[in-house]
């Protein structure tokens, strides 16, 4: 798991890779879970011991699922339509 996801305008094998762990943030953050439960569970690193790589990697990761649930998804649907 990167520290940080791609900032990119479009969808990357990065972003396929890690499909279910977006779904995951994007729900836990709905049921209002603990961020640092969250990283510690989904993106295997522990808030206690490195709290600012923790909170980077929750940070950048639900942003990125966010971005896929919205203007990401369409992309998906795009190419498969192609």
């Amino acid at each position: 798991m990167d520290n940080e996801t791609p900032e990119l305008a479009e969808v990357t094998p990065y972003d396929v890779a890690h499909f279910q762990t977006y779904a995951v943030l994007l729900m836990s953050e709905a049921m209002g879970l603990d961020w640092r439960k969250v990283a510690r569970a989904i993106l295997n690193i522990d808030a206690e011991r490195q709290p600012e790589r923790a909170r980077r990697a929750w940070t950048s990761h639900l942003a990125r699922a966010r971005w896929l649930a919205t203007s990401g998804c369409g992309q998906l649907q795009s190419d498969r339509l192609q």
